[in-house]
C-alpha cells in the first residue's frame, strides 16, 4: 500500500474522506457540498496532506480536477476501507434513542407540498437530531455526482443505474382551465382540439418540450401542443392557468386545491395520463445513510398521497 509504512494520523483520515469526496465529482465546489466545508478549505485540506506526504495527489487546472498515479493507487487502496468505517459509524445508530446525521436530496418541485410537506412535521419530531438539506430541482442531474445522498423523482424519469422506492401510487395527469378561458375560448372536446387552443408548454428536466399525453380505454395520443408561453416549473405553469393564460397540464394531485375551489376545470375529462407516481432513487454502490431510511419509511408509512 502507497502509505502504509507512514504513520496515519487523524487528520490524515479527515483529509483522506476530503480526498474521496473529490475523488467521486471531480470538483471541488461539489465536493465540499458533500462535505459541508468551502471549497477552498478543501483546496487547504488537500495540498497539506500532499505536504506531508511529499506526494502530489491531483492534477488540478482552472478548468479540471484529475488524480495522478498516485491519488489513482490512494483511491484504491482507501474507499472500500473508509467505506466500511462509515457504515459501522451509522449502524450506531440503530443504538441510539434519537438517530442523527445529515442527509441531501434533491426532489421535484411537485413533491414538496405532495410528498415532503405533510410528512416533516412528523419527521423532524421523532428525529430532531437529523439534519435534513432539501434541494428542490426539475432538471434531472446526477445526484451522486451532485453530492446527494438520493433523488425524488416520477417514477418514468429514475434513472436505471439507480434502486427506486416508491412513495405514491401511480399518479394521474390531466389538463384544466380557468372560468374565465373557457368562457372566452369554449373547451376541447377532444385532445386534437388542442392545436387550436392557447396552452402552458412545458420544458422537462432533460430540456426538451412535452407533448401532452392522453388515455383513454386502450387509446394513447401525445399532442405537440401550441401556446405563446414555455415554463419549466409546476408553479409557473399554475399561476398562469388561473390566470387565464391558457389551458394548462399537470398531476391531478397537484391542480387538486384548484379544483376544488372552482379557479380551475378540468378539461378532457374523459382523457388523461397515468405516471409510475414519486419515487426515492439512490446509488447502490453507496451505504444508505440510516436517516435517508427513516425519510423513506416515514414516507411509505404516512402515505400522504394514498
Amino acid at each position: 500500500m502507497l502509505f502504509g509504512a507512514m504513520q496515519l494520523s487523524r487528520t490524515d483520515i479527515a483529509d483522506f474522506l476530503y480526498f474521496l469526496a473529490i475523488a467521486r465529482h471531480r470538483n471541488f465546489r461539489r465536493a465540499g457540498l458533500e462535505m459541508g466545508v468551502t471549497a477552498s478549505a478543501l483546496s487547504h485540506a488537500i495540498t497539506a496532506l500532499e505536504a506531508r506526504r511529499g506526494v502530489r495527489l491531483l492534477n488540478r487546472t482552472t478548468r479540471s480536477v484529475s488524480l495522478t498515479a498516485a491519488g489513482e493507487e490512494l483511491r484504491a487502496s482507501i474507499e472500500g476501507p473508509l467505506a466500511a468505517i462509515g457504515e459501522a459509524a451509522d449502524n450506531l445508530n440503530r443504538f441510539r434513542d434519537s438517530p442523527s446525521g445529515r442527509v441531501r436530496i434533491n426532489v421535484l418541485e411537485d413533491a414538496v407540498p405532495l410528498l415532503l410537506d405533510p410528512v416533516m412535521p412528523a419527521f423532524v419530531e421523532h428525529y430532531p437530531e437529523v439534519e435534513l438539506e432539501i434541494s428542490v430541482s426539475n432538471r434531472m442531474i446526477d445526484v451522486t455526482g451532485g453530492g446527494y445522498d438520493a433523488g425524488i423523482r416520477y417514477g418514468g424519469t429514475v434513472p436505471e443505474d439507480m434502486i427506486a422506492q416508491r412513495l405514491s401510487p401511480d399518479i394521474r395527469w390531466i389538463a384544466a382551465a380557468s372560468p374565465r378561458y373557457l368562457e372566452r375560448y369554449g373547451a376541447p372536446l377532444n385532445p386534437h382540439d388542442l392545436v387550436d387552443h392557447r396552452c402552458v408548454r412545458i420544458r422537462l428536466g432533460n430540456d426538451e418540450l412535452y407533448d401532452w399525453e392522453f388515455e383513454r380505454g386502450g387509446e394513447k395520443v401525445a399532442i405537440a401542443t401550441p401556446g405563446p408561453l414555455i415554463v419549466d416549473a409546476s408553479h409557473s405553469s399554475v399561476g398562469l392557468g388561473l390566470s387565464g393564460v391558457g389551458i394548462i397540464y399537470g398531476s391531478e394531485p397537484a391542480l387538486r386545491p384548484h379544483l376544488e375551489a372552482g379557479a380551475l376545470r378540468v378539461v378532457l375529462s374523459d382523457w388523461a395520463a397515468i405516471s409510475g407516481g414519486f419515487h426515492a432513487y439512490y446509488s447502490g454502490r453507496r451505504q444508505v445513510p440510516t436517516a435517508l431510511r427513516l425519510l423513506i419509511d416515514l414516507i411509505q408509512k404516512m402515505r400522504p398521497l394514498g
